[in-house]
């Protein structure tokens, strides 16, 4: 009876889940939300015990540490939030880390700078959602939590064939998964009939009786794939995956891993706040790097800017990392090296003496998607849903007005746009290569489309040709914009990668690994670029005291890198060519960025 009861309230999971849009139609930008919304109930959830409990282990390390006089010096290779978090637990833990970061910012992937208009420029559309629970602690650490601003519990999709209308699902407050979902998704009858609802049962009802071996196994098959093997009907996609794939990966769902949507899917239902979004009241660099800095000094620690590694110099004898040659001719030591580098970075400063070995080949598999972030300031104000939106047209992703979902960067008269741009090259499944157009060209399609999905606002502007059909109620022109193009973001999740994402630890005995792109169970995003530079320093920590696992905790490597290393000659690393900040794994400005109109 019990075994049946669970399996019946599985099945009403996922009708629930399979349905994701509850009601709320609206016409043009809707009115902006001036509540303030209650925070997530994540510190609930056994995923931020988990978390807190890896922080409150390195933080008891250190009275160890010091005791055994065991504090090592740590060289850390990149200042993103993975190289960050790694040195921020390693001060905690009692050592000393030295951040060395080739820009002159911190971030990384959630770099931004300013222009010369004192606007802020971000590298990309950074959302923090409820199932965030490394992420959330960390800000909990730091007494910055704050500076998060959480938003409605809703999700809010345009309508593709009502230009100008979207729909949402509401999640009521103070009610428990997946209860709160049931009510915002029973009510909508607009996105999925319930037949669809029903059909995609088979296919998702293992992901929550077998958990995570079952969402691990789908990695070989792509989202279509995977909808085929089940017999879910094709529109299921296009009402829900598409949105889901590219806001998730910037990748189309032909493309997209399936085990990528099971993961957020078995999150958002698994917890009850786990789709709750929060914006950052201000800019990365000052509101959440500042802090993690900060942090770092205060207890020994080190971070430097405009420090870039020329070359990983390693030990005749034994291979292991001897010292950093940095761009300038100095030389780092120390007595542990991370590497918290982007996988496309760290591929061109593989040693000779490691590229034969099969961990360093399987980095071969993987690769950055490219992405592009599009900001557009408008001559009035819009009106805007202070929140995330999923657009669902073929070229945006999700969007949000800035000047009204982001403290710093509110403004009564005006609007700022910033969009995702994806996919943007074929290999996320487009068909044109948007990253090697102009930056005017980007911009003249952006502003098609935003015409397309909201008719009554935006004008037809001569300037823009794909505005050409708007009619005459639209009214807003474009004033200002910056494209930044990230060609190499976050790695793209493919069928068949997750088998070749590293371990933290490495075959090298002083070399670590961090990095969103290293094995963990939040992939590519800001969470698993926290969790794995927290599990590097865990790896340190552990080295330093000897109290490390009794089994290795590197991951095995499949056996087909194995047999093709065997076979590879060693080869000298080419090095990072070029000082601008897509060498660096960045996001860069083009030539024609930022152009003021009249």
């Amino acid at each position: 009876m019990a075994t049946a009861a669970r399996r019946h309230r599985h099945v009403v999971k996922l009708m629930l889940l399979s349905g994701l849009h509850g009601r709320d139609c609206q016409t043009g930008f809707a009115s902006a939300a001036l509540t303030r919304p209650t925070p997530p109930r994540i510190k609930l959830t056994d995923n931020y015990r988990e978390a807190t409990a890896l922080s409150q282990k390195l933080t008891a390390c250190a009275a160890a540490t010091a005791q055994a006089g065991k504090k090592q010096k740590v060289a850390i290779i990149g200042g993103g939030l993975s190289g960050l978090s790694c040195a921020k637990y390693l001060s905690d833990a009692g050592h000393e880390p030295l951040v060395l970061e080739a820009r002159g910012l911190l971030g990384g992937k959630v770099s931004a700078w300013q222009d010369e208009d004192g606007d802020w420029i971000e590298t990309g559309l950074h959302i923090f959602f409820g199932a965030y629970p490394n992420m959330m602690n960390m800000f909990a650490e730091l007494d910055i939590e704050d500076r998060l601003q959480w938003k409605d519990h809703k999700m809010t999709f345009a309508m593709q064939e009502r230009p100008g209308e979207f729909t949402s699902f509401n999640f009521p407050p103070n009610v428990p998964a997946p209860f709160n979902m049931a009510a915002a998704i029973l009510s909508n009858t607009e996105m999925l009939t319930i037949e669809e609802k029903l059909r995609m049962v088979p296919g998702l009802l293992p992901m929550l009786t077998e958990g995570q071996s079952f969402i691990d196994a789908q990695d070989e098959l792509s989202v279509l794939q995977f909808m085929e093997k089940y017999g879910m009907p094709r529109r299921i996609n296009d009402e829900i995956f598409i949105a889901m794939g590219k806001a998730l990966d910037f990748i189309d769902p032909d493309k997209l891993s399936m085990t990528v949507v099971l993961t957020a899917m078995n999150r958002f239902i698994n917890e009850a706040d786990g789709s709750q979004t929060a914006f950052l009241d201000g800019n990365q660099p000052d509101r959440l790097c500042a802090p993690m800095k900060a942090h770092i000094e205060a207890r020994g620690g080190e971070v430097r800017t405009n420090a870039p590694v020329a070359e990983i110099l390693t030990r005749e004898e034994d291979g292991s990392v001897q010292g950093l040659r940095m761009q300038d001719g100095s030389i780092v030591t120390a007595d542990i090296y991370v590497s918290a580098m982007p996988v496309d970075v760290l591929k061109r400063l593989v040693p000779a003496r490691w590229s034969t070995m099969p961990y360093f080949r399987q980095f071969d598999e993987l690769e950055g998607i490219p992405v592009i972030n599009v900001h557009i300031w408008f001559d009035r104000k819009l009106r805007s849903v202070d929140g995330l939106c999923f657009s669902r047209s073929p070229l945006l992703s999700v969007y949000a007005d800035m000047s009204t979902t982001c403290k710093e960067y509110y403004d009564e008269e005006k609007s700022m746009l910033e969009l995702v741009f994806a996919p943007c090259s074929p290999l996320a499944g487009g068909n044109i290569n948007w990253i090697a157009k102009s930056d005017e060209e980007i911009i003249d399609a952006t502003m098609g489309e935003l015409a397309r999905l909201f008719p009554l606002e935006i004008a037809n502007d001569p300037r823009y040709p794909a505005t050409s059909k708007q009619g005459p109620q639209g009214q807003a022109k474009l004033r200002k914009y910056a494209v930044v193009k990230v060609p190499r973001s976050v790695y793209a999740a493919i069928p068949g990668r997750n088998k070749y994402r590293p371990s933290q630890e490495t075959p090298i005995p002083n070399l670590v690994l961090a990095g969103d792109w290293t094995s963990q169970k939040y992939l590519g995003s800001m969470e698993g670029a926290i969790l794995g530079g927290k599990l590097a320093a865990e790896v340190v920590a552990d080295k330093a005291l000897g109290t490390a696992r009794s089994t290795s905790r590197v991951k095995v490597v499949p056996r087909d890198i194995v047999e093709r290393a065997a076979a590879v000659e060693a080869r000298k690393p080419v090095g990072v060519r070029g000082n601008y900040p897509i060498a660096f794994g960045g996001g860069q400005q083009g030539v024609g960025a930022n152009a003021l109109h009249a």
